[in-house]
């Protein structure tokens, strides 16, 4: 029971919030619309929410989980392995929209639930409001949200059961809404209407926060999700109904632009649904914005953006904090609500990003589905339909562009451009680094060891790989150590660092060569794991001392003899694009964007949590050469 009602209050807060604004949007595209006009309109509500919300992602996508998490970057995770090398692109191109969508969520759901204050008060300063309610959200995230987010739950509980009585109450003044479930009256609708993609492009608002049923998998669990979901869904129509009968009993209020969420309150209760609604729509905005810090995050990690400063709050799994991010999106929701200034307006900037996301998640989950063994006759049928009905969707929010859907889908291309440039560029670093095998320097390394014509450089030194393979390491570190400059060691580690696919791995291996001059460990860190490389390896010091594998005192005779442990020196091989490569043009726009974004990423050493007191980084060219090369000639010189 706990369960559900933590999932009322991390998963459905947008989703909850919709009633704000739904139907205010259906009425201002036909403000003289009719009782046949808004049962359609409602018809087309209830079963966007079954075929969209319930099938798609209640029933389908949730399935589709990597280790327990979610969301359109999990389910990348767990099909970029597969020969189909573009879906990288379908990734990059539904993170950066689902990311714009947290921008403006925040923004019209304070600014609906602030609008209901003029139903009170005719000159409320809405505005100023709700730049006060954003800046306190903003706020308070550097803090984390463990202790107010107990409370998250128990308040969207009372939320959703509000929701559902004003709506039974307000059915009454026109009981003939429930023919809203027949979906014949959508359907006659959309075929009558000439202008239905309008009417498409608000009902679908209803349906936007279904991705995050998605994305909060590993915050809640299917079951959890699952069950909540009925309920909610329960409470979200009945609050559909009731507005769609006010509306049909009060035409001239609703021609009036009067919002008909706060239109079915009593009057003696406005005060306190206000309350309410503002509070939904702070926990609403705390989710989107908690779910774009978890995908910046999982983004890092699958090389889709420069690595960036994370802070964990509080120790509650999974909760982090990214000042730079925090500070993009509260400019972002700013600028939002200064730009467009009414919730009406941001109805119109709202919606096309999202539509953009759930059409890339059923790419991806048609290609998850298909490699999970399922029929391919049946995935063919799932795609179509689903790529169809939000192709309508997609087609509907694009007449919107001009009035606010450019703002979103500028927000989501520029942050997609930089996914792109840096996964390729990464893959493109990947592919020029050369390996050598280790087992061809045991002689010279011995060697090394032993001369004592070589300062002693230091008594453990460690240099951070990134081989996927034990047997090889990238030749720039064995040239550090040979060729640059001799570094003479007690014992030499190489630390293998491998992000993988799955969230919250963390583990390691043991590999003994040379006798014990060269231990080669290699981490296992899942992409929502923050690298602390310098503690994790002090942890694997521990345990093969622990196991007598190991002896830890100095090299040096003096400190030996006192029995004072040995130090421990890193190496970290930079790599920096280097304008003489002779490659494609291509590949060297995008390597030269790679070299601008990184420079607002975080530095490699702090990134990876290394301790900088004993840290040396070097830096080397990378040249890119795929181009044969003309071979300079000796001069011919005909002396007499």
């Amino acid at each position: 029971m706990l369960g559900l009602i933590v999932a009322l209050g991390i998963v459905f807060g947008d989703i909850g919030t919709s009633p704000l604004y739904v139907m205010k949007a259906i009425v201002a595209v036909n403000p003289e619309a009719g009782a046949d006009y808004i049962i359609g309109a409602v018809s087309c509500i209830i079963w966007t929410l079954t075929l969209q919300t319930s099938v798609k992602y209640v029933l389908i996508a949730l399935r589709a989980d990597n280790k327990g998490e979610g969301g359109i970057l999990a389910l990348f995770s767990l099909v970029r392995k597969l020969k189909t090398r573009w879906l990288y692109v379908i990734a990059a191109i539904g993170a950066s929209a689902l990311i714009a969508d947290g921008v403006i969520t925040p923004a019209v759901t304070v600014t609906s639930a602030v609008e209901g204050l003029r139903g009170i008060y005719a000159d409320t300063p809405v505005v100023p409001i709700t730049l006060l309610i954003i800046c306190i959200i903003f706020f308070i995230q550097q803090f984390g949200t463990s202790k107010i987010g107990r409370c998250f739950g128990p308040f969207m509980l009372c939320w959703f059961m509000m929701l559902g009585v004003l709506g039974v109450i307000s059915l009454t003044l026109y009981p003939g809404i429930l023919k809203a479930f027949n979906p014949v009256y959508a359907v006659m609708l959309l075929a009558d209407y000439p202008g239905w993609f309008l009417i498409l492009g608000a009902v679908f608002l209803c349906t936007t926060g279904a991705e995050a049923l998605y994305s909060d998998l590993g915050h809640c669990g299917r079951l959890n999700i699952s069950v909540s979901w009925i309920f909610v869904k329960c409470m979200l129509i009945l609050n559909y109904l009731g507005q769609g009968a006010w509306i049909i009993n009060n035409p001239a209020a609703a021609a009036a632009a009067d919002n008909p969420f706060f239109g079915i309150m009593p009057q003696w209760f406005l005060i306190p649904g206000i309350v309410m609604a503002t509070g939904a729509a702070v926990i609403a905005s705390q989710a989107l914005i908690s779910g774009s810090f978890t995908i910046f995050s999982e983004g890092i990690n699958l090389d889709f953006w420069p690595r960036l400063r994370i802070k964990y709050p509080t120790l509650v799994k999974g909760q982090l904090f990214i000042p730079s991010i925090n500070v993009f999106l509260f400019a972002g929701c700013v600028i939002t609500v200064l730009l467009f200034r009414s919730s009406s307006a941001m109805e119109a900037a709202y919606g096309l990003a999202i539509t953009v996301t759930m059409l890339m998640t059923t790419v991806l989950l048609a290609f998850y589905l298909r490699h999970r063994g399922v029929n391919a006759l049946l995935v063919g049928l799932f795609a179509i339909f689903f790529l169809s009905l939000e192709g309508c969707f997609f087609v509907a929010n694009m007449f919107k562009f001009m009035h606010g859907g450019w703002y979103t889908m500028l927000i989501a291309g520029a942050l997609c451009a930089v996914m792109l440039v840096w996964h390729r560029a990464s893959h493109i670093r990947r592919s020029y680094i050369d390996y050598k095998k280790l087992d061809g320097y045991g002689d010279i390394l011995r060697d090394i060891h032993s001369d004592d014509t070589i300062p002693q450089y230091a008594t453990n030194l460690v240099y951070i790989s990134h081989s996927a393979d034990p047997g090889l390491v990238e030749s720039k570190i064995m040239y550090s150590l040979i060729n640059k400059m001799p570094k003479r060691a007690r014992r030499y580690w190489i630390l293998r660092l491998d992000f993988t696919d799955e969230p919250d791995t963390l583990e390691y291996t043991v590999d003994e060569r040379f006798g014990g001059l060269l231990w080669c460990i290699g981490l296992r860190i899942g992409f929502r794991v923050q690298p602390r490389v310098t503690v994790y390896l002090r942890q694997v010091v521990e345990d093969l001392v622990a196991a007598r594998r190991i002896n830890l005192v100095s090299a040096y005779p003096s400190l030996r003899s006192h029995h004072i442990p040995g130090d421990f020196r890193f190496c970290l091989i930079h790599r920096i694009f280097s304008l003489s490569s002779s490659c494609r043009n291509g590949e060297r726009w995008v390597m030269m964007m790679y070299e601008r974004l990184r420079r607002m990423a975080l530095a490699a050493e702090k990134a990876l949590g290394l301790d900088t007191s004993n840290l040396n980084v070097e830096k080397v060219p990378l040249i890119l050469d795929t181009r044969t090369c003309r071979r300079i000639a000796p001069a011919n010189n005909n002396e007499s």
